[in-house]
């Protein structure tokens, strides 16, 4: 199997001419370089300070997955507004603790445009936040059932997913995503400290210029099975012009992949959330056949005339194959995992 290959990564996303570098790159590009970027309007004329400033796009996400929980934690600005939520899943009892945030525009939220030296935050009564120094991610949080201060260990930057698009007539799209992490510090989870010797966790850095009216599809692994530890990102919706941010990882080492395709039924909107049956996954050249059993699921829909999100992210088992770059098989049985499906009109 032909592997997908990387180019090196720029130090800044936006050349010195203002034009956006896309591709896969093999590390992440320490900045985006807003101020240089030259935005222009559908009708090819410079957009006003105004559109360049309020139709840029930030979020960031954390999972962490130990023997006990799953926890999710994202801090979103689309300048308009900024929201957050922290959950945690208990494997267990298959029951569901969170916290969430919606704050007004510019108000106890903060983001800035750098995935390798950062922080992003959003505070009030609970508070969250991510920094990244160096391209380590740092998370604390304090709610009323947790209390966390963990890191990701991340000890190869070339392993990382990095990669920029186009999107729409004149946007862009640059995502960073990394699974299958180590975790190092201290969690806490209702009164009861929580052993991270196992736990792995994945995180997602995604900004831009991107479409007005959006949608994506999701699924991510970070699971130590019996004789590897696997890492999974796939996605359809947004990164597929030219490029996609499908990936693996096998112990700590990347292969990027091709488009894959999700399969699933939506449930109509109700009084109480139901679960999808099932969803099927798949690539066409046949690296990747997996079905998504739903659990439980983490949703919001939010009705603000010019701004919309219908959001759910679900938990549940992963079994099937996947098929590396040298043609070995491996074999995915009720492994715990996400999945999502997301629009947005933002």
């Amino acid at each position: 199997m032909r592997e997908i290959e990387t180019k090196a990564a720029p130090h800044c996303l936006i050349s010195d001419s203002g034009k956006v570098q896309f591709g896969q790159f093999n590390q992440p590009v320490a900045q985006l370089g807003l101020a240089e970027f030259q935005y222009l309007s559908s009708m090819d004329k410079p957009a006003s300070a105004w559109a360049k400033h309020f139709h840029y796009k930030q979020f960031q996400f954390v999972s962490v997955k130990t023997a006990h929980y799953i926890l999710g934690f994202a801090i979103a600005d689309i300048r308009y507004l900024g929201s957050g939520f922290c959950y945690v899943y208990n494997i267990a009892t298959q029951t569901l603790q969170e916290v969430t945030w919606l704050k007004p525009c510019g108000l106890a939220y903060g983001t800035e445009p750098s995935s390798m030296n950062s922080r992003a935050y959003i505070n009030g009564k609970n508070t969250l936040s991510i920094t990244i120094k160096n391209g380590q991610w740092q998370l604390a949080v304090e709610t009323p059932f947790l209390s966390a201060e963990l890191a990701l260990v991340c000890q190869h930057p070339d392993q990382v997913m990095a990669m920029c698009s186009p999107t729409a007539y004149n946007g862009w799209t640059y995502t960073q995503k990394h699974n299958a992490l180590r975790v190092s510090g201290n969690l806490t989870i209702n009164g009861e400290a929580q052993d991270l010797s196992d736990a792995l966790a994945g995180y997602d850095f995604s900004a831009g210029y991107m479409r007005r009216e959006t949608s994506w599809r999701w699924a991510s692994i970070s699971a130590q099975l019996e004789d590897v530890c696997l890492g999974v990102n796939l996605a359809a919706g947004v990164n597929e012009t030219g490029f996609n941010e499908n990936v693996l990882w096998i112990d700590g080492q990347k292969q990027l992949l091709g488009p894959v395709h999700f399969e699933f039924t939506r449930v109509p909107a109700s009084g109480s959330e139901q679960v999808p049956t099932d969803w099927h996954i798949y690539s066409a050249d046949g690296r990747i056949d997996l079905h998504f059993s739903p659990l439980n699921c983490r949703q919001e829909r939010l009705n603000l005339w010019l701004l919309k999100s219908n959001f759910r992210q679900y938990i549940g088992h992963f079994s099937g194959v996947i098929v590396d770059q040298v043609g070995q098989q491996i074999y995915l049985d009720k492994v715990l995992g996400l999945s999502e499906d997301h629009f947005a009109r933002w």
